[in-house]
């Protein structure tokens, strides 16, 4: 009798062991896409609430399991703040090494064009745990030892692949960012930009109002010349992005004089010289054409009629203005085609 109880015990303790293995050692996610993202915010790293975020947001299929589990390997004495990666078909097994271990899954911040401080505030807002108020306030109070300051800081910032930790600080994020400025800043591009007779934020800041100016690679080099012959002849550089910048409506597609009648120390057609700061985040290769102008005696650009995106430069201003007013009765031409076209669809 003792000896069929004994092995009653153990076929239960087998079984039950089986099935804990096959709970714990099988796939347990609970979504249909390829992976999902468990985020920790900072301050809320304790067992209770990452398990209730599993509840709300259906990861696994079995969260009292996965409690179980946790617990016997110490996952709540061991958890951190953080963004982890559950993959499709993760075992419970897994998940808990991964909570265990820390194993952050780090967010790539890709950035191309941001025209503002602004716009970076609510990109780093968005992508890492960080409040955007919060970098507002860092860009009041913390860029001097880089030598920026809230009007100059996108300078500080180039079009690339950052990696990151969610979670990460915002002073480990700016020291990203100014390691990356001081990659590009060598000193063959501070040597072309002195001979120019800019500093490298100057050089920046024209970069971007070239970079706003046109997409074509092969005329900014062109587009730079001019603004660099208005520069060093006193001229007011009259730069249409400035206007849009200075207004902060970026889908103006025609600026008129009421336009530029505002008053901003952006508006370069107020004001001569550069403005305090940069536009955008110019592209490397806007930056270089501006550094490595082209040799011209063009004061003067406008687009081409045809609206190919590319321009027509002039060294006088009777030649530009000529061209100017072609550009410009095609723009009008333009408008009443789409006019007539929006009012036909209206009377359909």
């Amino acid at each position: 009798m003792f000896r069929k109880l004994v092995i009653s015990v153990l076929i239960i303790a087998v079984l039950a062991a089986t099935l804990a293995g096959w709970l714990f050692f099988t796939a347990n996610t609970a979504f249909s896409e390829k992976s999902k993202y468990l985020y920790i915010r900072t301050g809320h790293a304790t067992w209770p609430e990452v398990l209730q975020t599993f509840r709300d947001s259906n990861l696994v299929n079995n969260t009292a399991m996965l409690d179980l589990l946790a617990t016997r390997l110490d996952v709540p004495e061991k958890i951190k703040a953080g963004r982890y990666e559950l993959k499709n078909g993760m075992s419970l097994m897994d998940i808990t090494r991964l909570l265990r271990n820390g194993t952050q899954a780090p967010v790539k911040l890709i950035i191309t064009k941001l025209r503002t401080k602004e716009n970076l505030a609510g990109f780093l807002g968005r992508k890492m745990e960080i409040d955007s108020m919060d970098v507002v306030a860092y860009f009041a109070d913390s860029l001097q030892p880089f030598g920026f300051d809230s009007n100059t800081v996108i300078a500080m910032i180039y079009p690339n692949t950052y990696t990151f930790f969610w979670n990460a600080s915002l002073g480990t994020i700016f020291d990203k960012f100014y390691g990356e400025y001081k990659k590009v800043w060598t000193d063959a591009r501070r040597d072309e930009a002195r001979k120019l007779g800019l500093t490298p934020l100057q050089a920046y800041t024209l970069a971007s109002i070239v970079e706003e100016e046109t997409q074509a690679l092969s005329e900014k080099d062109t587009i730079a010349s001019v603004y660099l012959n208005r520069l060093h002849k006193g001229m007011r550089l009259q730069a249409d992005p400035t206007v849009k910048f200075a207004l902060k409506d970026f889908t103006l597609k025609r600026i008129y004089e009421k336009h530029t009648e505002v008053e901003s120390p952006y508006n370069t057609y107020r004001n001569t010289g550069l403005p305090p700061g940069p536009i955008c985040t110019p592209s490397l290769q806007t930056l270089d054409a501006v550094l490595q102008p082209a040799q011209t005696n063009y004061f003067y650009f406008v687009a081409k009629s045809d609206f190919s995106g590319h321009h027509v430069f002039s060294e006088t201003f009777d030649q530009h203005v000529k061209v100017a007013n072609d550009f410009r009765n095609a723009q009008n031409v333009q408008q009443a085609i789409r006019a007539a076209k929006d009012s036909a669809a209206k009377h359909k």
